[in-house]
């Protein structure tokens, strides 16, 4: 079976937020916080940008399985990459209140943190853990 790419691995919050683009760096503290305060869970590092918190373990019934992280977000060039995991068509509701954004099926774009009502992305992180508990087990670290 095939390695997964994508490992976990504890933040230096220094270096990392040191790699993110000046423009972006208040936006990623920011972020920090909101994730840290709705989930309660520290932050680790998927990979070179992502900054997860928590995992969840899968398998399908194909056999394949791995773990991924359960919520977090990546500060892109153009735009800022929130992964709520779960949640689906569930989440429609809330996403209407949210402002400008773009979604797919696990990942929520926005361009400007302060164009979206930070009440209702926190609603959406807490949303798409508890759709993720529904279906796989997910632990803090």
């Amino acid at each position: 079976m095939a390695e997964a790419k994508t490992k976990s691995a504890p933040l230096d919050r220094g270096a990392w937020l040191g790699g993110v683009e000046p423009a972006q760096r208040e936006e990623a503290e920011r972020l920090l916080a909101i994730f840290a305060e709705v989930t309660g869970w520290e932050p680790r590092l998927w990979g070179p940008s992502m900054v997860g918190f928590g995992r969840y373990v899968y398998r399908y019934a194909s056999g394949h399985g791995g773990e991924s992280l359960a919520t977090g977000f990546s500060p892109r060039k153009a735009e800022l990459s929130i992964y709520l995991m779960a949640g689906g068509e569930a989440l429609a509701p809330i996403l209407a209140r949210l402002g400008p954004h773009r979604m797919t099926k696990a990942c929520l774009y926005v361009k400007r943190l302060d164009a979206v009502d930070e009440g209702v992305l926190r609603e959406l992180i807490q949303a798409g853990l508890e759709a993720l508990r529904r279906q796989w087990p997910v632990h803090p670290v």
